[in-house]
């Protein structure tokens, strides 16, 4: 294998590898909102954890983390709890940066 095509493999390699590591980030984040959001609509054991599944899927609907937003903005609004676009959104950058610290711990 030339140099040119050892650097070519190991950067493919790194992208899946941070692709990877982007899409576990993300379900993690969406569980950890999931969790959060399950807590302030007065959820708890089951339910909670059922409805942080809800919000895992959500995620698939499109791309990028709006469609995820809308389901708990949704829901919030649906069950009149006070909370902010910015709260929310606030939440949602924590948390994934909470994913990401938890799954460089887990490598």
């Amino acid at each position: 294998m030339t140099t040119f095509d050892d650097r070519e493999d190991k950067y493919e390699k790194k992208f899946a590898h941070d692709a990877t590591l982007r899409f576990k980030a993300e379900a993690r984040r969406n569980k950890l909102l999931g969790l959060w959001a399950a807590k302030l609509l007065g959820k708890s054991g089951d339910d909670a954890d059922g409805y942080a599944r809800e919000v895992i899927k959500a995620d698939l609907e499109e791309a990028g983390d709006e469609d995820v937003f809308r389901k708990v903005r949704g829901d919030f609004d649906a069950a009149g709890v006070d909370q902010s676009d910015h709260q929310i959104r606030r939440h949602m950058e924590e948390f994934m940066a909470e994913a990401m610290k938890q799954l460089q711990g887990d490598g």
